[in-house]
């Protein structure tokens, strides 16, 4: 099927204005003035896109798609995501991971959910691993994981400054970092490394002491849950100085906000009152994992699920309540965690790009359209394609 888009703004994600967007094969086609195409000599889905905003496919790097959880035993392990959720808050590429729980949850299963969700239509990746160190990987090693398995781009959720982390040694968390750079040089990937940081008081130590003395580069290491308190949010701003880059989790319990915690929104509007260069922030839901609140013992208080419907929840918070640049704010789902991760045909508006997007309403910036991969998969906000055992 090949749609064009007529007459829609379009942020690719810098505004180039109105344009009209024609997908073909699964590729943007071509960007024009304006094209008209008779569509009595081929079957064309011809859409309106006045008064609607055009984006890119949104990229959410940090989502539990088999289920995460389980600190409060078994019956708080969190279920597996389902398409109609991550299409209707407009992501069309995930990157899968697993977290605390490394027993249960495993690389079989994370690989074989992977494959499904591409089989339902978006794009799907994975890390390698979980909180643990030594990581616990598919193959025999994390380089071998990297070179051999498509579908995984890196290694994570690594879990540092936490309670629940395995408490790896300053070497051993620079050794892991080492085979994923290797292992990415040699598979042409990413090989980023994503990193939870938890409450601890060590926060972005090892981080830091890493790239002041070792050889390996900043944009190897993402380190996510940046705004779980101002201490920590600040500290990650003095690593955004040194060339890092850093990830805020836009998942959060709106109505019981952790002492300190920043919403990712707001975090964007004082990252770039500071002056900061976009570039080096993105966002990402950690979907479907646990939103456990515990108290000053470690004890578990509470307990939450995290939802992809927060990514772009919190763009639009950012755009609205901070006065973000829509360019600005978008890129932080798209052309940033594009770039980092080396997907290098998705996150941009583009000829020749993969032809994932998300169409808004303009007045109201709510999702109306979503495409993933030239395959229209929402309609007026709604899945109009559905997971396998979706009703």
């Amino acid at each position: 099927m090949i749609s064009l888009i007529k007459g829609c703004r379009v942020y690719s994600p810098n505004d180039i204005g109105i344009k009209d967007v024609l997908l073909a094969g699964g590729k943007i086609e071509g960007i024009y003035d304006n094209i008209e195409l008779k569509d009595d000599l081929l079957k064309i889905n011809i859409i309106d896109g006045n008064k609607k905003l055009m984006f890119p496919g949104f990229i959410d790097s940090h989502v539990h798609i088999i289920g995460g959880g389980g600190e409060g035993g078994y019956h708080t392990r969190t279920p597996e995501i389902q398409l109609s959720s991550l299409i209707e808050s407009g992501i069309t590429s995930v990157v899968g991971c697993i977290g605390t729980d490394g027993v249960c949850r495993d690389m079989n299963s994370l690989i074989a959910k992977v494959k499904s969700l591409k089989e339902e239509g978006i794009s799907a990746y994975a890390y390698t691993g979980s909180y643990e160190v030594p990581v616990k990987t598919a193959t025999e090693s994390i380089k071998s994981d990297l070179m051999l398995i498509d579908e995984i781009i890196g290694v994570g959720e690594i879990a540092l400054s936490d309670h629940r982390s395995s408490q790896p040694s300053f070497d051993g968390f620079v050794n892991l970092v080492a085979q994923s750079r290797v292992g990415g040089l040699l598979s042409n990937k990413a090989g980023i490394v994503n990193v939870h940081l938890g409450e601890g008081m060590r926060r972005l130590k090892y981080i830091f002491d890493l790239i002041e003395q070792t050889e390996i580069p900043a944009e190897q290491l993402l380190p996510t849950h940046i705004n779980r308190n101002s201490d920590l949010f600040e500290m990650g701003l003095e690593y955004v100085k040194k060339g890092g880059y850093i990830d805020l989790t836009t998942s959060c319990d709106l109505e019981h906000m952790e002492n300190g915690e920043l919403r990712a929104g707001e975090g964007l509007g004082v990252f770039l009152e500071k002056g900061m260069e976009i570039e080096h922030m993105t966002f990402s839901s950690d979907g479907n994992g646990s939103m456990p609140r515990f108290d000053k013992n470690g004890n578990l208080a509470g307990l939450g699920i995290c939802s992809v419907s927060s990514l772009y929840r919190e763009v639009k918070f950012a755009i609205k309540e901070f006065n973000v640049p829509i360019d600005k704010a978008i890129s932080v789902i798209t052309s940033n965690v594009a770039k980092l991760l080396k997907l290098n045909n998705k996150g941009r508006i583009e000829e020749g790009k993969d032809a994932d997007l998300v169409i808004v309403n303009e007045d109201n910036l709510e999702i109306d359209i979503v495409f993933a991969n030239g395959k229209k998969v929402v309609e007026k906000g709604k899945a109009v394609v559905k997971g396998t055992f979706e009703q």
